[in-house]
Order: C-alpha cells, then structure tokens, then sequence
C-alpha cells in the first residue's frame, strides 16, 4: 500500500495515526503502564486475586481452576478479544470470554460476583537532586535579577535555581501524598452495595467484609473504600491530575525561563555538537527541549478539565460517559509528565553558565544600583546628601542618554572617578562595586535551603521508595 509515495506499515504502522506520546516522547516504561497487554494483563490478575478470597473463604472454586487462571495470566489473544467486543459491546466482559477461552475449567469463575469497575515518581526526585547540585555549584555567581522582566536587585545564579527547585519540591510532596493517599475500589458489585457477594456467601456479612480486605491487600493496597457507587469517586481522577497539572506548570516556568536566559545568553540548554538549531540561520543555537517541555506542559496543564467535568456529571451510582474520557485524559497525562520529566533531566544534567556574558550586563545595569551606596560613602567623608544626590542624579541622566540614546556602554563611573567632587571615595569606588555586596543573603539562603529542606526531603523519598536518586548534597 502506498500512500503519497511512501510505504505504509499496516493497521498499526505508518498509515494510521499513532500518538506522539507514546510513538516519540514517553519512556518505554510508562508507554506500557498504559499499554493494552499491562492493562488486560492487570485485569486478569484482579481476577485471580478474587478467585484466591473467595476459595479462601469457602466458594467452591478448585486449586485446579487457580493454576489454570495464574498459568494464564499473559496468554491474552487480542484477536479474539476483538471479535468478542465486537459481539458484546463491551470490553470488559470480551476478555472474561477470552480469559475464560484459554481457561475451561475456569471459565466459570472468572470475575465471580464482580462488575466491570472492580478492573478499572521517581523522575521529579532526580531531577531536585540535579538542579540542587547545579544551585550549589553557582550559590555564589551574582547575576542580574529581573522583574517584570526588567532589570532589578541582583541575585545569584544558584539562587535562581532554588526557585526552581522549591517548586519541584512541592510537586514531589504533592504527588507522594497522592499516591499515598489512593484507594482501591474493592470488591463492591454493581451499585457499590455487595448485594451480588452477599449472595454468594449466603447473607454471611463478615465473609464479604473479608473478602474485600483479602482482594485489597493482594493488589497492594492498605485501604479501600468504605462507600463507592458502581466506581470509586471520579473526584479520585480530579485530585492525580491536579498534580499531574501543577507539576506541569513548574516545569513551564522552569523552561521558559532558561529559554528567556538563553536568549540573554547567560546560560543554555545542552547542545550537541552535531545539533542544528536551524535550518535556515547556521548560527542559532536555539533552545529546543525547553521548547518541547512548555509545549507538552501546556497540553498537561489543559487535562485537568476533563476530570473536573466527568466527575460532576456522574449521574447518580455512574454513567458511561466517564469511560472514552478516562481513556484519553489519565494516560496522556502520565505518558505527558514522563515526557516532560525525562526532558528536564536531560536538561538539567548539561546545563551550561555563561559568567562573562553575566558579569558584562551587571556591568551595564550595576553603576545605577550603586548610587545609593556610592551617596552614603560620600556622606560618611562629609558631603552634603542633598547635594551629593543632586550631582548623581546629573550623571546618572547623562550616563543613561548614552546608552539609549548612542548605544554605548553605561559610564556613568567614568564620569564619578573624573568629577573632582567625588575624590574622596574614588579610592572606595572598586569595593563600593563588588558585585557580590549586591547580592545578599542569597548564598546563604541557598546553603540552608538545600540543607534543612531539599536534602531531607530526597533522603525521605529514597527510604520511601527504596530507590537511589544520587544525592551529591
């Protein structure tokens, strides 16, 4: 088959349409968390874990249909679950028809008293740890500060950088709490009752009791709901992508602004050698995984609308206009925030600092800030403030009609070392124009705060999760 002259690869290659996401960005891990075979796989293994509890707890379900479920478990054969939803209509119940195929003596118990809802980090912490190190490395570089984008007080480039991490940091706390805070559904039936369960066990409440805490356990949960209608509250869906959305929004402000420092020329993104950053202009070295990462952030940020809606038009025990929805929404945007993750780290691990291009533009904005200081020390020698003032507010409008006006560099300390007037500081003038006596507590600030806050906070995650995220602290 050709289509404008170019070769499809079938039903699932060139020719149809495949999702970024999965097909350019996302890792091969979390493209198959949400992959078919992980979700069917998941679902076979929910029934087994019933068909366990329940034979545990009297049903007459065989050690032989057991084996024959767990012997199973990845055998799927998609083709017949198609035909099968094709006839039914329904997901679900096609993989019980195709579960049930490959196990015969099973068939018969598979997803036993259940419904069709009873199936339904690491990066953020190492990319803290990579911009922690790149914050103390640069604690101490005075850079210029900008608000409203205009040149203000000066800060450090690792101080900066704490801005960023403050925001990651309460990204990671918020998705820890998240997961830490979900449930399972459990096994509740059709409208979340447990009528079809107490059935089964004969009116018996405490066996249906236990099997649900039996089921809950086995898929590694410590809680399940108490109440749920035919699924878990879809406010469940609202609280994973509010963070999801939230980390989203750190990671655009993180790449937007190394994108605006990278068009001062201050510092850049890693650039490989052989990287075009044009194709048009040679010379441009332009900031593209900054680029990648505001793009697909702005997408994450946008999905937790869907959420918000589903969950408030969920009629009564549910309807099934969650489910095309939930599809879509919460696999994209997990597969987006690996995408935009993965990037940052990259990013983060090469990022690179330009000090001449930093000093030569506090050069250019510095003399004004330094006035003040400059007035004081020639009050201290005994100079009047109010005409010291005067006289550098004379300079000042001069030295800054050349650089607007003429375009040429700011000399206003030029013009205060050939005043006589200002002789008795001349001597002071160097110090007086330390950059790093601009910059105040902002190295210290970055010691502490990498110390009392960022340190701790990995150093938990690593017990936590029981993964090591390389701490250089």
């Amino acid at each position: 088959m050709s289509v404008n002259g170019c070769h499809g690869d079938g039903p699932a290659g060139r020719t149809t349409y495949r999702s970024p996401l999965a097909a350019r960005y996302a890792s091969p891990e979390m493209s198959f968390l949400f992959s078919d075979a992980h979700k069917f796989q998941t679902w076979r293994l929910l029934w087994l874990f019933l068909a366990e509890a329940e034979q545990k707890l009297g049903l007459p379900i065989t050690d032989e249909q057991i084996e024959e479920m767990r012997v199973n478990l990845d055998n799927i054969d998609y083709s017949v679950a198609a035909e099968e939803e094709k006839r039914l209509r329904h997901d679900v119940m096609a993989h019980v028809h195709t579960f049930g195929r490959c196990c015969p003596k099973a068939a018969g118990i598979i997803h036993l008293g259940a419904t069709s809802c009873y199936v339904g980090d690491n990066t953020v912490a190492r990319v803290i740890s990579r911009l922690a190190d790149f914050a103390t490395e640069h604690a101490n570089l005075p850079t210029l500060g900008f608000t409203h984008f205009q040149p203000a007080q000066l800060t450090t480039v690792g101080k900066r950088c704490c801005l960023w991490i403050q925001d990651l940091c309460m990204d990671l706390e918020r998705l820890t709490r998240a997961r830490d805070d979900l449930r399972f559904r459990g096994v509740k039936g059709t409208t979340g009752t447990q009528a079809s369960f107490l059935q089964l066990f004969e009116g018996d409440h405490q066996k249906v009791e236990e099997l649900d805490r039996m089921v809950t356990e086995r898929a590694g949960f410590q809680r399940a709901f108490l109440i749920t209608g035919q699924t878990y509250t879809r406010k469940v869906d609202i609280e994973v992508l509010s963070v999801l959305a939230s980390l989203g929004a750190s990671v655009h402000k993180i790449s937007t602004d190394i994108r605006l420092l990278a068009s001062l020329k201050e510092l850049e993104e890693p650039f490989e050698k052989q990287q075009i950053g044009s194709s048009a202009m040679p010379y441009k070295r332009n900031p593209m995984r900054c680029e990648r990462c505001c793009s697909l952030a702005r997408h994450l940020m946008t999905l937790i609308m869907d959420p918000l809606q589903t969950a408030s038009v969920q009629w009564l025990e549910r309807t099934l206009d969650d489910s095309a929805n939930r599809r879509l929404c919460l696999a994209e945007a997990f597969l987006t925030a690996d995408t935009i993750l993965n990037t940052l780290q990259n990013i983060s691990e090469g990022l690179v600092v330009y000090p001449k291009v930093i000093e030569r533009r506090i050069r250019q904005e510095l003399p004004f800030m330094a006035t003040e200081n400059i007035i004081m020390a020639m009050v201290k020698a005994g100079s009047s403030r109010q005409d010291c003032h005067e006289r550098i507010r004379v300079l000042s409008q001069e030295a800054a009609a050349v650089v607007k006006q003429e375009g040429g560099d700011n000399d206003l300390i030029t013009r205060i070392q050939a005043d006589p007037y200002f002789s008795p500081i001349h001597a002071q003038l160097e110090h007086l124009l330390d950059p790093s006596s601009f910059t105040g507590r902002a190295a210290q600030q970055v010691e502490r705060f990498l110390k009392e806050e960022v340190r701790p906070l990995l150093k938990s995650y690593e017990s936590q999760m029981d993964v090591k995220v390389e701490l250089n602290l």
